[in-house]
């Protein structure tokens, strides 16, 4: 059975997209927010089960104790509304597409079940009409990408922090034999080339994340020149706040004023006073973090 988040509202937590998997048997991937709800809907996606119940039902669930009916046992507020998807043998080929992960699909479900189309949008679509029936749409495959500028220790720390996050790593350096970058088992991609040909080298997307945190600011600064050029769901740069001053005095002569730079995340990370690599690649993920997930705050 699949359990999915079809739509969330307030504190809710679990959010519009959020999945889980039950088998008869047992086991669980996934989740759907946790706590004393998702043990209660476990059970549920069980008994349908072995009750061999063949349709797609949905339900919603409020974290709210004054809420009169469909009380979650959470008090956090806000409400959630979950789909019970029975995946049947005729729905293998479906799944095996998509455990391919070859290219984009948009998963679609409705009260008919699970489907594959070829064309959506980039965020999940829910729509319903007067006689609530209801489509729900999202996009599978479309791993967040972050470029790492800077192979060293920093880089090392934040790629591992990335991976495990669910982002696909590229991380570039200009230093061949560097041991820092030698020791990254956790990018997806690493790349030593030269950083005055980084635009020409690099194949990147709108949405995708921009890490500059080189070795010294002038390959910063070279960096920054070329990859402004590009457009970027994010760009942040490592370093110190007088070493960002001293950048800005410098580039202003160019036409690099304070409009540019607000559109340039630096010094990079959340202020949490960090020391160490791995501190630094915390305050930076979080950052990234902020800004993936802010669409669906709003």
């Amino acid at each position: 059975m699949l359990l999915l988040v079809l739509q969330s509202e307030g504190s809710s937590p679990g959010r519009q997209g959020f999945k889980m998997g039950v088998s008869a048997d047992g086991d669980m991937q996934g989740s759907i927010g946790g706590g004393i709800m998702e043990h209660k809907l476990v059970e549920k996606a069980r008994t349908l089960l072995d009750q061999g119940h063949p349709e797609v039902s949905t339900m919603w669930q409020h974290h709210n104790k004054t809420q009169p009916t469909d009380r979650s046992g959470m008090i956090c507020s806000g409400s959630q509304r979950i789909a019970f998807v029975p995946l049947m043998q005729h729905d293998l080929p479906l799944l095996e597409i998509i455990l391919e992960k070859k290219t984009p699909l948009w998963l679609k479900v409705t009260e008919n079940g699970p489907s594959l189309t070829d064309a959506g949008a980039e965020d999940i679509t829910l729509t319903e009409n007067d006689q609530h029936r209801w489509e729900y749409i999202e996009q599978l495959h479309r791993q967040p990408v972050a470029h790492i500028f800077g192979g060293g220790h920093v880089g090392l720390a934040l790629s591992e922090m990335l991976h495990f996050l669910g982002f696909y790593v590229k991380i570039y350096d200009d230093r061949e034999a560097l041991n820092t970058l030698e020791q990254n088992q956790f990018a997806d991609e690493k790349h030593v080339v030269a950083y005055d040909r980084i635009g020409d080298f690099l194949h990147c997307d709108p949405a995708d994340y921009a890490i500059i945190m080189t070795i010294g600011y002038r390959n910063d600064q070279l960096l920054l020149r070329q990859l402004v050029q590009r457009p970027w769901k994010y760009i942040g740069m490592l370093g110190s706040a007088a070493k960002i001053e001293v950048l800005k005095m410098e580039m202003a002569e160019e036409g690099f004023d304070e409009a540019f730079w607000r559109g340039v995340s630096a010094p990079i990370g959340l202020p949490i006073s960090s020391k160490t690599p791995q501190e630094i690649a915390v305050s930076i993920a979080a950052e990234i973090i902020r800004v993936k997930n802010r669409l669906s705050d709003e």
